[in-house]
């Protein structure tokens, strides 16, 4: 049986995986999956860090990358997507206590190998907790429309709230033994 996923979205910068490592430190449990930043340079945003949980990281984009892979100016490496972020989310699913999947979105849907990993998560008894774009795919709507699934939208307003919010509905999924 499928387990409780939870999936947020909201507008870019709104505090998502600050939100995300928010509930995972406040959970104090062994979480598996990956988590992305921005790469800055004198305060310009050039690419993103894809990053596990147990401290792998690889560089996913950057603008002065060279690929057939592009979202607006940023070039993906979806190598990187394929040896360190599907590993880490396929190797959470029997060793921890939490998926985290930040985030499904253009970048990361370049591989099919993501996209198999997050079914096969999705479809483990362990809880996920993920971010996914706003925008329509016909992967993310296949996500979405899963009875299993419970959506939040962050906002500036909410994302304080929704940390204890998150952190006991994960809890009480753990509890209750939906193993």
């Amino acid at each position: 049986m499928a387990g409780v996923n939870l999936l947020l979205t909201g507008r870019p910068g709104v505090g998502k995986t600050t939100l995300i490592e928010r509930v995972v430190k406040t959970l104090k449990l062994p979480v598996g999956g990956f988590y992305t930043h921005e790469i800055r340079e004198k305060g310009v945003r050039v690419g993103f860090l894809l990053r596990t949980w147990e401290g792998k990281s690889g560089i996913l984009s950057h603008v002065e990358f060279q690929s057939p892979f592009r979202v607006g100016k940023y070039c993906v490496d979806i190598s990187v997507m394929d040896k360190i972020g599907v590993p880490a989310i396929l190797e959470a699913i029997p060793k921890a206590k939490l998926i985290v999947i930040d985030e499904m979105g253009r970048m990361e849907l370049f591989s099919e190998e993501f996209k198999k990993s997050v079914l096969v998560a999705l479809e483990s008894s362990t809880p996920l907790l993920g971010v996914i774009q706003e925008r329509a795919h016909p992967f993310l709507n296949q996500v979405r429309s899963r009875p299993d699934m419970q959506m939040f939208t962050v906002t500036l307003e909410n994302r304080d709230g929704l940390v204890g919010i998150l952190s006991k509905q994960i809890q009480g999924v753990l509890s209750g033994g939906l193993s």
